[in-house]
């Protein structure tokens, strides 16, 4: 079985038995009465944030990218919009692959180069989740009984920074010694045919020319300042999302929410983070305090402001560019089986 199918059925299966757990604590005529409560106001400025977060991520992409050339928004922006679109239909995280591919066709640029700068990206993210997890710590003030939870984030953020260290610290070691990178790379492959040699080697080569940062200080500041708008940009929905249920809640605890979210998503679930998102948000909720019902039905909300909203605008952006659903799958299944 493909490494895709068993990623596919593996998280599925997570995500369906995440779903009947939750399923399982909530009253149905309960749930429809608490969905019924909410302000759609606050809803429809829920989703015009999400959107916002997804703009800057665009902007974000553009300062990365500037070493290469200049990239216009009108070209990064869909391409982000129909990366998150991918990730909530396809499996495996195929929303990046599909995304750098996007960009590189439209711009004509090497595709490897484009994945090289959202490694970057990812990193800058984990940089930002580092502060809104400390943030979190120092000056949330959770309810009794939520020690454990504590020490849980806590673990979560150590194991995620020495990720992170280790990520940064290889990709250093690659950038600085390209010419050693790709000569060992050689040695390898060489038990394999001569012909993925030929293939592997120039895109590792392409990829590792990606790996650059501008190292103007205006365009570093642009991609700092950046990335922590990108996360309160997202993390503001859920406090929107509390306040139109009429739960008035510190913007901290929005921001505990979006932690445990972050990590709920390394786990291997459904496209789009079925039951994983969905057991994570109730979890925190509940930990101030939230009834079952009440806390499920948020959870739904808040997923749903960042699924149904961004697949309607990727398959826009994906029609408008004239291309198919298939055809991006296809594609960054290839070269994601090449990076």
């Amino acid at each position: 079985m493909k490494r895709s199918s068993l990623l596919f059925w593996g998280g599925s299966g997570i995500s369906l038995l995440l779903l009947v757990v939750l399923l399982r604590k909530i009253d149905f005529h309960s749930l429809a009465e608490a969905l019924r409560r909410l302000d759609l106001r606050y809803l429809v400025a829920a989703i015009l944030f999400t959107f916002l977060s997804y703009w800057l991520r665009a902007v974000r992409w553009r300062y990365l990218l500037i070493h290469e050339r200049p990239v216009r928004l009108s070209s990064l922006y869909p391409s982000v919009i129909i990366g998150y679109m991918a990730n909530n239909l396809f499996p495996a995280r195929l929303g990046e692959f599909i995304r750098a591919w996007v960009l590189a066709e439209r711009e004509q640029m090497q595709a490897p180069s484009v994945f090289a700068s959202l490694v970057i990206d990812r990193l800058f993210d984990g940089f930002s989740v580092m502060v809104m997890l400390a943030g979190v710590l120092l000056t949330l003030q959770l309810p009794p009984g939520m020690e454990q939870s504590a020490a849980v984030l806590r673990a979560g953020g150590v194991t995620t920074l020495i990720f992170y260290s280790v990520v940064i610290a290889s990709l250093v070691l690659l950038k600085v010694r390209p010419v050693a990178t790709l000569a060992l790379l050689g040695k390898l492959l060489k038990p394999f045919p001569a012909a993925v040699a030929e293939k592997c080697i120039p895109l590792v080569g392409s990829f590792l020319g990606g790996l650059h940062v501008s190292r103007r200080s205006a365009d570093l500041m642009a991609v700092l300042v950046s990335s922590l708008l990108i996360w309160l940009s997202a993390t503001l929905p859920i406090y929107l999302v509390l306040v139109g249920f009429g739960i008035h809640l510190p913007l901290t605890a929005s921001f505990f929410i979006m932690v445990l979210l972050v990590f709920a998503v390394m786990v291997p679930a459904a496209p789009g983070y079925i039951g994983t998102y969905h057991l994570a948000c109730y979890t925190g909720l509940a930990a101030f305090g939230l009834p079952d019902t009440e806390s499920v039905s948020i959870a739904l909300v808040i997923h749903g402001v960042g699924f149904f909203p961004v697949i309607l605008a990727g398959l826009y952006h994906v029609w408008s560019q004239g291309v198919s659903l298939a055809s991006m799958r296809k594609q960054a299944v290839s070269d994601g089986a090449h990076q």
